[in-house]
C-alpha cells in the first residue's frame, strides 16, 4: 500500500484436465466403484461404472450421447425410474454395450414395448380389457392408456401387476 491507494496483486487460477486414466483411477477411489461391471446391478450404477471406465465426466458423456446434462445426471443418480429408449440407445452406443445390458427388468419391459406386451398378455389369458382390468384391480382407463402407449406404466404398478405375469408369455 502506498499513500492511501490499495494495490492489488493479480490472482492466477489454473485449470487442467486429468488424463482419462487418471480420472478413471480417481473416480473409482472417490465413488467406490473399483469393482467389476458385473457388480453394478442398478441402471445408475451401470451408467456410472461405464462412464468412469471410459474416463468421462458427466457433462462429456451427456454431450457425446447428445442428451441434456440434467437428464444424464438424473439417470446416473437414480432420480428417475424410467429410462427412455431413445436415450438408452444413445448411451449404449456411446458405451459400446447392448442396450439390454444397461436396463433393469422394468425398463427392459418398457423398452420392448409395454403396449404390445400388455395386449399380448391379456390376449393370452383370453380376457377382454374390462375383464382383465377387473381381475387385476386396475382401472380400465389406466389399462387403455397403457395399451395405447398414451401413458407409461409406473414401476410400482408394473411390479404389482405385470412383473410375475410376464413370465407366462
Amino acid at each position: 500500500m502506498s499513500r492511501g491507494r490499495t494495490l492489488f496483486a493479480p490472482l492466477c487460477l489454473h485449470s487442467f484436465r486429468l488424463s482419462p486414466a487418471c480420472r478413471l483411477s480417481e473416480a473409482r477411489k472417490l465413488h467406490h466403484l473399483g469393482g467389476s461391471y458385473a457388480q453394478a446391478v442398478t441402471v445408475p450404477e451401470r451408467l456410472r461404472w461405464l462412464r468412469h471406465h471410459f474416463g468421462l465426466l458427466q457433462k462429456e458423456a451427456a454431450a457425446q450421447a447428445g442428451i441434456p446434462l440434467p437428464r444424464y445426471i438424473d439417470m446416473e443418480t437414480g432420480a428417475c425410474t424410467h429410462y427412455p429408449a431413445t436415450v438408452m440407445d444413445k448411451l449404449a452406443a456411446l458405451y459400446q454395450v447392448p442396450v439390454e445390458e444397461l436396463l433393469d427388468e422394468y425398463n427392459l419391459f418398457l423398452y420392448k414395448g409395454q403396449a404390445r406386451q400388455i395386449i399380448a398378455l391379456r390376449e393370452k389369458l383370453g380376457l377382454s380389457r374390462t375383464a382383465f382390468a377387473r381381475q387385476f384391480g386396475i382401472s380400465e382407463r389406466s389399462l387403455r392408456a397403457w395399451e395405447s402407449g398414451e401413458k407409461v406404466i409406473s414401476k410400482g404398478c408394473w411390479e404389482r401387476y405385470f412383473q410375475r405375469l410376464m413370465g407366462i408369455l
